[in-house]
């Protein structure tokens, strides 16, 4: 039944445009092999979800689940002498063990820019894509990285959300962010625009990124405006126990430093804009863009065409290349 389940989730994905472009962009930065290489949907494949025997739970419990692989968290009255006179009786017989290494290992940036486009014939809209591999989260300039997102696409009043909804009117909402991950992490900007626009609003999207590493770069206030929001935001992020806990899960799992917001604010006001600039200039390669749009092909492949990408490639809901 579950197994069922999942296979109907995944064919549902297959024809939804946002999902279908989220399935298909990380084998496109990773590669198949790599263990980010998989749909971000969380879902999987369908070959993978039918070839899984209760064996294989067995076997995937046995080989991860292991003290020496697990942090505890736990948020609540109560205090470190409690909690582990509970769990040594709780887990006093879970033994350690050796656990395999994954595959996160360092990508290459694409040499140039590339296209895919995943055809849906009858789109009203097209989805767009464009991306590449960033630096991990655990990374000294990681809160200079975020508040030049947020300039760029991470919030509602970011440069691409204005341009292409306010302004353009093309989009509901256009978007950047950055995927947690422990390795390289996608860097994707992601925007939904009318089908006759296509083209028009890959030139924009390219452009506010080319523009913030060149002849645009961040102001004092963006910079000043961004800066209250993410320290305004903080306090709201742990109003219960389970944010608060969700918090220190963030730390444990992409290993940030144990202070990391309690001195969050201080380094955000601290920041300049050399320092915003410089993230800026390390994370973002609009040379070497991926591009995936999903939509009508027979509306949005001239336009495409037209731009003069060296690279164009069709691809069927798998992922795989067509003509």
């Amino acid at each position: 039944r579950l197994k069922k389940n999942q296979i109907a989730a995944i064919q549902r994905e297959k024809v939804t445009p946002v999902q279908m472009a989220l399935r298909v962009f990380p084998k496109l930065l990773y590669g198949a092999n790599h263990a980010y290489g998989n749909p971000l949907t969380g879902s999987g494949t369908e070959e993978s979800v039918v070839r899984i025997s209760r064996k294989d739970l067995i076997k995937f419990h046995q080989t991860w689940f292991k003290p020496n692989h697990a942090t505890l968290i736990v948020v609540g009255d109560t205090d470190l002498g409690e909690i582990k006179q509970r769990i040594e009786k709780l887990f006093k017989n879970w033994k350690a063990g050796t656990i395999p290494q994954k595959n996160i290992g360092k990508v290459k940036l694409a040499a140039g820019q590339s296209v895919y486009i995943l055809d849906r014939p009858g789109s009203l809209q097209s989805i767009i894509f464009a991306g590449h591999v960033a630096p991990p989260q655990a990374n000294p300039e990681e809160i200079a990285i975020e508040t030049m997102n947020n300039i760029l696409g991470g919030t509602f009043t970011s440069r691409i959300n204005m341009n292409l909804r306010e302004d353009k009117h093309w989009a509901y909402g256009a978007f950047t962010f950055l995927v947690s991950a422990r390795g390289q992490r996608p860097f994707i900007a992601y925007a939904p625009v009318q089908t006759n626009k296509t083209k028009q609003a890959i030139l924009e999207i390219e452009k506010e990124i080319k523009g913030i590493i060149s002849d645009k770069p961040v102001t004092a206030k963006e910079l000043e405006k961004v800066r209250k929001k993410q320290i305004l935001e903080l306090p709201g992020s742990w109003e219960t126990m389970n944010s608060v806990g969700a918090s220190i899960s963030e730390i444990v799992q992409y290993g940030l430093p144990m202070d990391y917001f309690s001195t969050y604010p201080e380094r955000v006001r601290s920041l300049t804009l050399k320092q915003v600039e410089k993230a800026a200039k390390d994370v973002l390669h609009p040379g070497r863009l991926v591009w995936v749009v999903v939509g009508d092909r027979s509306k949005i492949e001239p336009g495409i065409r037209e731009l003069g990408f060296a690279e164009i490639h069709f691809l069927d809901a798998n992922g795989n290349s067509i003509k």
